[in-house]
């Protein structure tokens, strides 16, 4: 099914501005309308030079009921990627996770309950917990591991993976409930432009351009399953006008790689030494491995990745915060002055 206008919440943060891009430049007949709060995540500048005919930016918080009502009212679906969303800050200060990914969550559905429309709930697979770890990473031996899959058991291990968690069972309470025509995604790690620069690929990446040594936590060893945005704004846009109701859809590209092989890369991709770089204090609660099996969205909806070669998409992210330094550094010095104070 297709929609002609749809809500995206959290649409100047990096993964729904991202998607918001992708609908604009491949959805013609697509307006869109943006609900952001625009925190320190938000960023009106993630929307720049769109077109004003295709998408309106309304700055506004997930919580403010009558604010919600109003817009979902006048869409024919909600895309809900509005979320607290840092580890590290949710360790500090678990009450702005519980407020948006709980209670804004609630507000969304119960409007799209309210007029009957199609909402997609985008998560993350953090709320799966971690997997072992395993050497074999693939292209280093044999045997895949295991992996996470929409039967997976949920445990989560920090305040903002519980709250996504919490906000993934409101969804799957209301479809059962009543009926909500809900969908959802748990997507593994994205890359790509307009990610804030607390995160881990372009922390480092910025460090080595502002001509400072890149910092990782602990060993080293941990693994996530990398994609690029781009690739995740496709899949949700086939789960929304494909997927079943009611459905959990894992989206991965097969990105496994370890901390340490990444920011390798990053340093060997920008001309320095791999081994360039401090180890530092590992953060509490580091989930080990995550790992996605999205065989599931891949047959039932027949979606596949564009970037399937993660040096590929690296380097064409390494490239954008490049050309694109005015973007971040008037922040650089705050992020870092954070991270300072832990010894991060």
């Amino acid at each position: 099914m297709e929609y002609k206008n749809i809500l995206v919440t959290g649409g100047a943060g990096f993964i729904g501005a991202n998607f918001v891009r992708y609908i604009i430049d491949e959805h013609p007949d697509v307006f869109v309308t943006v609900l952001d709060k625009l925190t320190y995540a938000g960023n009106k500048e993630n929307l720049a030079g769109l077109p004003t005919n295709r998408m309106e930016l309304v700055v506004g918080d997930i919580t403010d009921a009558p604010l919600v009502d109003k817009l979902v009212a006048k869409t024919d679906a909600v895309i809900h990627y509005a979320a607290e969303s840092h580890n590290d800050n949710s360790l500090k200060d678990p009450s702005p996770f519980l407020q948006t990914n709980i209670i804004g969550t609630y507000t969304l559905i119960e409007a799209a309950r309210k007029y009957n429309k199609r909402f997609h709930h985008v998560s993350t697979d953090e709320v799966y917990g971690d997997l072992p770890l395993r050497e074999d990473l693939p292209g280093h031996g044999e045997g895949i591991g295991e992996k996470f899959t929409s039967e997976s058991q949920y445990k989560p291990s920090s305040p903002y993976s519980s709250t996504k968690a919490g906000s993934d069972l409101l969804v799957r309470a209301w479809v059962r409930s009543f009926g909500l025509q809900a969908t959802i995604s748990n997507t593994s790690n994205n890359y790509g432009p307009y990610q804030h620069i607390e995160k881990f690929i372009p922390r480092q990446v910025t460090n080595i351009i502002s001509g400072s040594k890149p910092k990782l936590y602990g060993s080293g060893k941990n693994v996530r399953d990398w994609i690029h945005t781009y690739d995740h704004a496709t899949a949700v846009w086939a789960i929304l006008t494909k997927g079943k109701i009611g459905q959990t859809y894992l989206v991965g590209a097969d990105g496994e790689k370890d901390n340490l092989s990444v920011l390798h890369d990053i340093l060997k991709d920008m001309g320095k030494d791999e081994n360039d770089f401090y180890f530092v204090q590992d953060r509490a609660g580091h989930d080990l491995r995550y790992a996605i099996d999205a065989t599931k969205i891949r047959e039932e909806l027949g979606w596949e990745p564009k970037y399937t070669d993660f040096a590929t998409g690296l380097a064409d992210t390494i490239k954008w915060y490049k050309e694109h330094q005015a973007w971040w550094q008037d922040e650089k010095a705050a992020v870092e002055a954070k991270y300072a104070q832990n010894n991060q």
